[in-house]
């Protein structure tokens, strides 16, 4: 089957507008997962008091709101996403910690050549651009928008092996839905898993002097049950994914990953491997 991209990019729409809300309301566990790996990012990006940060698909915009608190009343954020409902929490989640230095704007990531050109002193995506079909032109998008000598930086998914708390729920159903494996260049999680594409892409739109980290990132959560409750109700592409099989072979597949998912619980309860790739360029 060949991969279409204009649907695929109007079904990411509709599963962010269905699951804002879930996705928001883990908002705790997500910046302590997140945290170092967002620290990282703002400290590659060059993010600091009076930048002027583009935030690309921010989502609830968690990173929007670390990046408000260190530019300070002097800068600003402009947290960009497909989703006006996600964002829609982003902003509100920027009000509650009192920053009034945070907007948002709908917009879909590959059309960032609409926005003025060298206007942004730095530019952020935290696991974000792995979901675009067309990265060149996001990220060539994102090169226009900011000034000279400007830094971008980005988070990513590390490899399929070092990230079992999401690779083997993605596998599990992928067997059980009889799904094809994407074929190469497609989005997703794992799309930008390799340091050296990560480099080669940066490189290709324009960028230069590409600085790339991997950083440990454990999911932290009481027990696996707790794990497959963040998944259900954050994750929309698992559900995307599940969509041909009835009610209750779903349940079955989401059994089945518990159970495996129960092999990263200990005395500290559930850890599930996950590492991330943090990567910084110049403009």
């Amino acid at each position: 089957m060949t991969f279409d991209s204009a649907q695929y990019k109007i079904t990411t729409r509709q599963q962010w507008e269905e699951y804002a809300a879930g996705w928001n309301a883990w908002a705790p566990l997500l910046e302590t997962w997140l945290g170092e790996a967002t620290r990282r990012m703002l400290d590659l990006a060059g993010v600091d008091s009076g930048s002027r940060v583009l935030d690309v698909a921010a989502g609830a915009g968690g990173q929007s709101i670390a990046a408000g608190r260190r530019v300070g009343s002097d800068g600003s954020v402009v947290a960009t996403d497909l989703s006006p409902t996600i964002l829609e929490h982003a902003v509100d989640a920027a009000r509650a910690a009192g920053l009034d230095n945070v907007t948002s704007r709908e917009l879909d990531g590959e059309q960032l050549h609409d926005l003025p050109g060298e206007s942004f002193d730095a530019a952020i995506s935290r696991v974000g651009l792995i979901y675009f079909p067309d990265r060149h032109r996001a990220l060539t998008g994102i090169h226009q928008a900011m000034r000279d000598a400007g830094r971008f930086a980005t988070v990513t998914y590390s490899t399929p092996a070092t990230t079992g708390c999401f690779s083997l729920p993605v596998s599990i159903i992928r067997d059980r839905a009889q799904l094809p494996a994407p074929e190469p260049g497609q989005p997703g999680p794992f799309s930008l898993a390799d340091p050296e594409v990560v480099e080669h892409e940066l490189n290709q739109a324009g960028f230069h002097d590409v600085v790339v980290d991997v950083i440990d990132a454990p999911v932290r959560l009481p027990s696996a049950a707790e794990c497959v409750r963040f998944e259900r109700e954050s994750f929309g592409a698992l559900h995307q994914m599940l969509g041909s099989m009835t009610g209750a072979d779903q349940e079955s597949v989401w059994a089945d990953i518990e159970s495996e998912l129960g092999q990263f619980e200990g005395d500290e309860g559930f850890v599930g491997p996950c590492e991330l790739v943090v990567a910084g360029a110049t403009r």
